[in-house]
C-alpha cells in the first residue's frame, strides 16, 4: 500500500527474510566471518545463536547466495521439535533422499552413499539447521554421528547450528562433551546499538529506492530503538506499521509524536478487552468457589486450619465479585433524583 505512495520499487520492511536487505553490522559483519571461515575449513560444527528476531535465518540466506558460484550443496532444517530418529529423517528429506518407511539403520546408509556420491562428484554437502534449541540432547547426539562420515582425509558433511541464545545450555551440559570438541567456532548475534538502528532502517529504505520521502528525525529513530531494542524484525514490524499510518494520514515526516503514536497503537491491540476481563474475573470467582466446595472434603485437618481457610477463600470471592459488579456509589444528583 505505502510503497507507491512513496515511490518505492519494493516493500522495505517485510518480516520474511531476505538477502537483499542483508545489513552488515559489527556483528553480522563478524558472524558472517565465522560462517566464511567454517566453510573454508569445510568440517566440524558452526555454532550461531541471537535472540528470536536478531537476524540469524537472514545471515544464512546472505552466505546461501555467496555459496552458488561454489561447489556447495547445502540444505536446511528449520522444523526442529522431533525426536532422535525422526531428525536423520529431516536430514534425508532436506537432501532429497527417500526416508518414509525408513529405519534408522537405512537412512544412515542412503546418507553415508549420498554424502560419498558428492565427494565423487567433486562437491561438499553442508546441513543448515535452524531453531537448534528445539533440539533434544539426543537428536543433537545423531547430529553429532553423522559427522563421522569421512574419507581418509577430510569430513563427508559439515553442519551449522543456529539457535536462540539458550541452546548454549544444551551445548555446556555434560554430555555434549563430544560435540563441543568439533565445533570450530561459535558466535552470540546480539542486538544492534543505536546508530546501527538508523543505519539499519536507511539500508532497507535506500534499498527500495527511498528518496528522503518520508523525512525521519533523530528523535523518531532513538524512538524505534527504545521501543525495538535494536532487534531488526522487531525494527521491521514498527517501521512498517509507521510508513503505513503514514500513508493512511498522507504524512512526509516521520517525527518522534508519529512514532509515539504507532507504538501505543500496537500497545492497545493487545490489551486485553473489557469483555474479556469480566470473563477472567468470573472465573476467577468461579474457581475460588469450587475451592470451598474442596475444603469441605479434607477430613485430615483440623477444624480451625479449615475455619481459616474458609474465610481466605469468601475474602476473596467478594474482592472479585467487587471487581465485577458497577460501583454502588452515588453521586449527590443521582440521590436526589
Amino acid at each position: 500500500m505505502y510503497e507507491s505512495y512513496y515511490g518505492f520499487t519494493a516493500k522495505p520492511f517485510q518480516l520474511k527474510p531476505d538477502p537483499r536487505f542483508f545489513f552488515g553490522s559489527k556483528g553480522h559483519k563478524r558472524a558472517m566471518a565465522y560462517l566464511e571461515y567454517g566453510i573454508s575449513q569445510g568440517e566440524g560444527f558452526i555454532v550461531i545463536t541471537g535472540e528470536v528476531g536478531a537476524g540469524k535465518t537472514t545471515l544464512m540466506r546472505n552466505l546461501f547466495c555467496e555459496l552458488e558460484s561454489q561447489n556447495i550443496l547445502a540444505a536446511q532444517i528449520v522444523n526442529t521439535h522431533v525426536g532422535s530418529d525422526d531428525i536423520l529423517r529431516l536430514v534425508a528429506s532436506a537432501f532429497g533422499l527417500e526416508y518414509e518407511d525408513a529405519t534408522k539403520a537405512s537412512l544412515l546408509t542412503r546418507l553415508e552413499q549420498f554424502l560419498r556420491q558428492c565427494d565423487q562428484q567433486g562437491k561438499r554437502a553442508l546441513l543448515v539447521v535452524d531453531e537448534a534449541q528445539n533440539l533434544t540432547p539426543r537428536a543433537v547426539e545423531e547430529l553429532r554421528m553423522l559427522s563421522n562420515f569421512q574419507t581418509a582425509d577430510k569430513s563427508l558433511l559439515q553442519t551449522f547450528l543456529l539457535g536462540q541464545p539458550e541452546f548454549r545450555r544444551t551445548l555446556l551440559s555434560a554430555d555434549m562433551q563430544q560435540l563441543l570438541q568439533r565445533v570450530i567456532a561459535s558466535y552470540h548475534l546480539g542486538p544492534l546499538d543505536l546508530a546501527e538502528t538508523q543505519s539499519y532502517i536507511e539500508h532497507r529504505l535506500h534499498t527500495v529506492g527511498w528518496k528522503d520521502d518520508p523525512t525521519i528525525s533523530a528523535a523518531a529513530f532513538a524512538g524505534i530503538y527504545d521501543y525495538t531494542g535494536g532487534i531488526p524484525r522487531k525494527i521491521n514490524s514498527l517501521c512498517d506499521r509507521l510508513f503505513l499510518m503514514g500513508y493512511l494520514e498522507e504524512l512526509h515526516a516521520f517525527g518522534e509524536d508519529e512514532v509515539k503514536q504507532v507504538i501505543a497503537d500496537i500497545k492497545q491491540e493487545f490489551d486485553l478487552p473489557p469483555a474479556l476481563a469480566l470473563d477472567t474475573e468470573a472465573q476467577n470467582a468461579a474457581n475460588f468457589a469450587l475451592g470451598l466446595k474442596e475444603l469441605n472434603n479434607v477430613s485430615l485437618e483440623s477444624m480451625d486450619d479449615r475455619m481459616a481457610k474458609m474465610e481466605r477463600s469468601i475474602i476473596s470471592v467478594i474482592d472479585a465479585l467487587k471487581k465485577m459488579l458497577p460501583s454502588s456509589k452515588m453521586t449527590g444528583s443521582e440521590k436526589d433524583n
